[in-house]
């Protein structure tokens, strides 16, 4: 198993990867403007290796790229699929080589991702590795179900969740993160959880509830990579933050990796830049902010879809006052200093309102 480190490394490892494949090789493209690694592509389809790329349907603002891209494909004897739209996003980026070599990587196929962004890739010939990202590269381009069955190979929305949520849990001494955006309150609560225990939390990124976690923004470079080493053993590295939307609805593909060399330079890549890094001002997320313009756009939309979401469930404040009113008045006002009452209380609210919304976007994207 090996790692790759960017910028350090640059295009070169994937570059030899493609140039050296005797049968195949198999591509899944989120993002792509590289033209080397495109030139390399159409050279190993001219040699007759059977290159198949699958290509994300929905890629904010870059849809006529991409569909440009497939034609280019086409025309040099590249076999094309397309994802489905049942996910908001296929934002996975794997590489697989004559099906005995894995590329798993946190970068896209871009000279942003590869010259400029601090992004990490795992090459590894782990056999059972391999197959079960041949098996999702499959069904992915078959548009058919898949089915997780190796734990260390983390799908969003498959597995990521439990997955994830375990390897935190299971932190006993140091959790150190790169992750662009941390804002899904379970994640983050386990993070408090953690940190409250003892275990040395940083986090080189953003974190929508900070608290007492240590959090500073990357310096120098744009933040691209997920990753998390656990207790300096262990290592999820991969294309998923610790957002609801990256776990639960988007194709996003990782691994956990305890190879000591690979671990180690994980440690040594996060020590550095984390003593280079600046610690943001509190409030001030804009800090050291060298996301792309894209970025910012889907950040402001975001936004606004949540104001107007707020503003939509003002009804929704008025009925859960009421039947806290109510429950409070049948059971007595000291059920209020009972604090598993409330966090109970807080549990069902949650799960309400989540349940709702999975139902209306699910109603938004039948036909």
């Amino acid at each position: 198993m090996r790692l790759i480190i960017e910028p350090d490394d640059g295009v070169a490892p994937l570059l030899t990867a493609i140039k050296g494949a005797k049968t195949s090789a198999e591509i899944v493209i989120f993002r792509f403007d590289h033209d080397e690694l495109e030139s390399a592509l159409s050279s190993a389809a001219a040699r007759g290796v059977k290159v198949q790329a699958l290509i994300a349907a929905i890629s904010r603002g870059d849809e006529e790229n991409l569909r440009k891209l497939e034609m280019r494909f086409l025309e040099a004897g590249i076999t094309v699929a397309r994802t489905a739209d049942d996910l908001s996003r296929y934002h996975d980026k794997l590489l697989i080589i004559d099906r005995r070599v894995l590329y798993a990587l946190s970068f896209n196929y871009t000279r942003l991702d590869i010259d400029q962004s601090r992004g990490f890739g795992i090459i590894t010939r782990n056999a059972t590795l391999v197959q079960e990202a041949v098996k999702l590269f499959e069904a992915d381009c078959q548009r058919t179900p898949y089915s997780p069955t190796v734990d260390t190979f983390i799908v969003s929305p498959a597995n990521s969740r439990r997955t994830l949520t375990m390897f935190l849990k299971n932190a006993k001494e140091q959790l150190l993160i790169y992750d662009p955006e941390i804002s899904d309150e379970d994640m983050i609560d386990i993070l408090h959880d953690r940190s409250g225990a003892g275990v040395d939390v940083r986090i080189i990124g953003r974190v929508t509830e900070r608290g007492q976690l240590s959090v500073r923004e990357l310096a120098g470079l744009r933040l691209h990579t997920r990753t998390i080493i656990c207790d300096g053993r262990r290592a999820a590295v991969g294309s998923q933050s610790l957002r609801s939307a990256e776990l639960d609805g988007r194709r996003e593909v990782g691994l956990i990796v305890s190879e000591r060399r690979v671990v180690k330079r994980l440690m040594d890549t996060f020590e550095a830049d984390w003593a280079a890094a600046e610690t943001p001002v509190v409030g001030d997320s804009a800090a050291n902010d060298t996301t792309t313009a894209e970025e910012v756009t889907e950040r402001e939309a975001t936004k606004k879809a949540v104001k107007i979401f707020v503003k939509e469930l003002g009804p929704l404040t008025t009925t859960v006052r009421k039947a806290v009113k109510r429950a409070v008045a049948n059971a007595g006002e000291a059920v209020l200093e009972d604090k598993t009452v409330k966090t109970s209380l807080k549990k069902v609210v949650k799960k309400a309102v989540k349940g709702a919304v999975n139902d209306a976007v699910n109603d938004l994207k039948k036909p």
